[in-house]
């Protein structure tokens, strides 16, 4: 590919199978003047978020309210859709801002640009006005076959992305948090989601010179390093006056140090992922009504077993008049129940623990003739998927509770209530929102860690990403919820088109400081627990959860969005930062901290070997303390002063296990704004911590190909190979295999074989051993810590067969802050032997 642009210049090249060493190739390459750097081309997966829900008729009788729930604790939802409720999106979209006039390109897998919701077309005077295709929609092909259409219509992926944040009003009564801006589409994959960081590159910079007034991408490599080309690509253009907008990953399993590329980049905003406060959930369409004459109401059913295989309108009739009782039909029916052959009968669901099930309600309703059963739920939080094993019963569905319980209210009344529902290839779809009691508000656990190899705070900031509701291709369903950082990202792009239309800044830091500024800090969940005494780490969630309003009506404008304090070896211990006031009176800023979790990068196990740790890292009991010249100041009408803050590690922890410290400045102001500074140190030196160990939790160990898991093999195993270019069969041979947990991420990792046992092939030397040669497509650069593994089939990277004997791999890495011209910087570890026979 040819990457002539203005902010990157370069190109992309394979070389022909008749170089037999590449590597070398390359560096020949590298050493010519003109080149400034060259790096491998790595390819990449777009993020294949799990689709919780998908809908169907998109057009169709479908159903028309997203909330269209009475009870109390959804009121606040009726007018606001609950991604744009928790950030204050609904408040600017109160106020007419719709994002009108700008121009967001995403760099993702396509979009369904004849989705309803989305324009129904492409190029000038629609919504998607804009793009490219740098794939085409081969995906069996290796070679590109770029066009100028970026239509998707089997990944889905980019169509949700732009529904998040620019769907147009629709059935489902919500729409995009910008509606009001014009989309560009640069489609980087085929069907299969596969792609290079050459193509996204690609792809940033033909947004940016298109005239992108904001660029988003919901995709990542794993390297997590600001040096690595995506990630230099992306905070080019940032610096170039485009505010770009990347996912940081869905790594939050791997806990701490693991925000993806180019989400790393310097002046790149990546977005964590906040847990939706409802669980939106997709249900067949009914329609019910209580008096003649008046429009069918809407309700939503969860179909069971056996499902609605005709249409049925007929008259509700319910067990019981109590909706807490849990004990409708739990025994025969009276004797004056009527027939219920004629009707649609409401039960609830029988009340936990006790002797009655769904089973035994059945019976006794099909006993009195029913045959089509609805139940409703006990509360919000679930909609049960029902099997009832009956002959009698045509056809079973569950409903939400607020339902139910307006159904028995109208029957309490005296009134007749007539539901209709459509057998299943025909009901429409129906969205209703359950209640996300337990993660609902919280970080998503999913939502990858902070900070960056570089100790840079990342996220920058949050916004909700877990569970979101919004468009999909057409072909696929064309509704579906999805989860991830890839949501997060493209609802913080929308609120910057917000704020850009409300306030006329394009700067990035600019933007980046508003939003991180008024952000809401969320308390610590742990997964299953919130812990309301200690906030979040700030390599969690940034400055928390985006806040719209506050930030587009902001008249305080900080001059950093974070400070990082580095790590004891690079340790400030003075920080300063500027306040504007651009309100017309003086303002007083009161100042203060509040602490977050420190956690440890590593585990407390003991002994020599640093433990890996995941989601939770370990917590630590110790914090940072900030001081100020004076907890007080004054800023004038227009002006600006600046702050020092002073701060002191906590030092009492122990520095070998990494604890990250955080927290957040607070400045309270006399316009009550309440606004945050987040910032991170490390109590420990990088520099000093292994990259590379010896050890099978978290280090460099032997294995084999030899069942699933990479369990160490012993001592002087013997292997008995397939002579690589020999006619010999492999089929059945087990061969050895090197793992590598890096502790760190790493600049660069080399994996050697030495020879245990003589042979006649040249040497060189490193670090103390003759090293054979790399193995296969090693040495590695920007390597990510979780961790890979390369199987030996008997032949080095150049192609040299080694003869049989006995062998060791030696795996080495460059230390984080260390320099890979100097041997004293790298770490290197050496594998137990094993021997090497082949086939005759």
């Amino acid at each position: 590919m040819d990457l002539h642009y203005q902010l990157f210049k370069g190109a992309s090249f394979k070389f022909r199978d008749s170089v037999a060493e590449p590597e070398i190739a390359a560096s020949r390459l590298a050493a010519q003047p003109q080149i400034k750097n060259i790096w491998p081309v790595r390819k990449i997966s777009f993020p294949k978020p799990e689709v919780k829900f998908v809908g169907s008729n998109v057009g169709g009788e479908v159903g028309g309210q997203l909330n269209n729930n009475k009870n109390k604790r959804q009121e606040s939802y009726a007018s606001a859709f609950p991604p744009h409720l928790m950030t204050q999106v609904d408040k600017l979209l109160a106020e007419g801002f719709t994002g009108k006039g700008l121009r967001i390109g995403l760099v993702d897998t396509g979009v369904d640009y004849t989705h309803p919701a989305l324009g129904g077309c492409f190029g000038k005077g629609c919504l998607v006005e804009y793009g490219y295709d740098f794939n085409g929609d081969n995906s069996s092909s290796p070679v590109p076959v770029p066009d100028d259409d970026p239509y998707d219509g089997c990944v889905g992926h980019g169509t949700h992305v732009a529904g998040i944040i620019a769907a147009q009003l629709n059935e489902h009564n919500f729409t995009g948090a910008a509606p009001g801006v014009k989309l560009g589409m640069y489609k980087a994959t085929g069907c299969g989601g596969e792609t290079t960081n050459e193509m996204l590159i690609a792809g940033f910079n033909r947004a940016f010179e298109d005239g992108s007034d904001i660029i988003s991408c919901s995709a990542g490599d794993d390297s997590g390093w600001s040096s690595d080309p995506w990630a230099i690509a992306a905070s080019r253009i940032a610096q170039a006056g485009v505010p770009v907008v990347v996912a940081p990953g869905n790594s939050g399993n791997l806990g701490l140090w693991y925000p993806s590329t180019p989400a790393s980049g310097v002046d790149v905003t990546a977005v964590g992922s906040v847990q939706n406060i409802v669980l939106p959930t997709m249900l067949k369409l009914g329609t019910y009504s209580v008096k003649d004459g008046v429009e069918a109401e809407r309700f939503g059913i969860r179909f069971g077993s056996p499902s609605f295989k005709v249409n049925v309108t007929l008259p509700l009739w319910a067990a019981g008049n109590d909706t807490a009782a849990g004990t409708d039909a739990c025994s025969e029916l009276p004797a004056d129940t009527p027939d219920l052959s004629e009707t649609v009968v409401l039960l609830g669901i029988p009340t936990s623990g006790g002797e009655c099930t769904t089973e035994i309600q059945a019976a006794n309703v099909a006993a009195k003739g029913g045959q089509y059963v609805l139940w409703y739920a006990q509360d919000n939080t679930q909609i049960p998927d029902l099997y009832i094993n009956n002959a009698s019963i045509q056809a079973v569905g569950s409903i939400p509770v607020a339902q139910g319980e307006q159904f028995i209210a109208s029957l309490n009344e005296g009134s007749t209530v007539t539901v209709t529902v459509n057998d299943y290839s025909s009901a429409g779809m129906y969205v209703h929102n359950l209640d996300n009691n337990v993660a609902g508000g919280y970080m998503a656990r999913s939502s990858s860690w902070g900070p960056s190899q570089e100790i840079n705070v990342k996220p920058q900031i949050s916004a909700p990403g877990g569970d979101v509701f919004s468009t999909y291709p057409l072909p696929l369903g064309g509704y579906a919820v999805l989860s991830g950082t890839s949501m997060a990202t493209p609802l913080l792009a929308a609120i910057f088109a917000l704020i850009v239309e409300a306030r006329g800044t394009k700067d990035p830091k600019v933007l980046r400081s508003l939003v991180s500024s008024t952000a809401k800090p969320k308390v610590w969940f742990d997964g299953t627990n919130a812990h309301n005494e200690i906030l979040a780490p700030v390599a969690q969630q940034g400055g928390g959860i985006a806040q719209a309003w506050d930030a587009a009506h902001a008249t305080t404008i900080l001059s950093e969005s974070s400070l990082s304090f580095n790590d004891s070896d690079h340790f400030v211990a003075a920080r300063t930062f500027t306040i504007e006031n651009t309100a017309t009176e003086p303002v007083t800023y009161v100042l203060g901290h509040a602490k977050a979790l420190t956690q440890y990068t590593f585990g407390t196990g003991g002994g020599d070997v640093l433990d890996s740790t995941s989601f939770p890292n370990p917590s630590a009991e110790g914090w940072a303390s900030l001081a100020f010249a004076s907890d007080e100041i004054t800023v004038p009408a227009g002006g600006k002063s600046e702050v020092t803050v002073t701060l002191t590690p906590p030092e009492s922890l122990n520095a070998t296990l990494l604890p990250v410290y955080s927290g957040y400045i607070t400045l309270n102001s006399t316009r009550e704004e309440s606004l945050v500074l987040p910032y991170l140190g490390v109590w420990g030196s990088l520099y000093k911590t292994p990259i590379v160990q010896p050890g099978y939790d978290g280090g460099v160990f032997l294995t084999s190909t030899n069942g699933h898991f990479n369990i160490p093999v012993a001592a002087n195993t013997t292997f008995t190979l397939a002579r690589p270019g020999s006619n010999s069969s492999a089929s059945g041979v087990i061969y050895p295999k090197l793992a590598i947990w890096p502790t760190m991420g790493a600049q660069k990792v080399r994996a050697e074989l030495v020879a245990l046992t003589p042979t006649d092939l040249p040497t060189t030397q490193w670090k103390g051993y003759a090293s054979l040669g790399s193995l296969r497509g090693f040495p590695l650069t920007l390597v990510a810590r979780n961790g890979l593994s390369t199987t030996f089939g008997g032949a080095l990277d150049d192609g040299t067969v080694v003869p049989d004997g006995s062998y060791a791999f030696i795996v080495s890495a460059v230390r984080v802050f260390g320099d890979a011209a100097k041997d004293e910087d790298w770490d290197i570890v050496e594998t137990v032997p094993f021997n090497i026979e082949y086939k005759e």
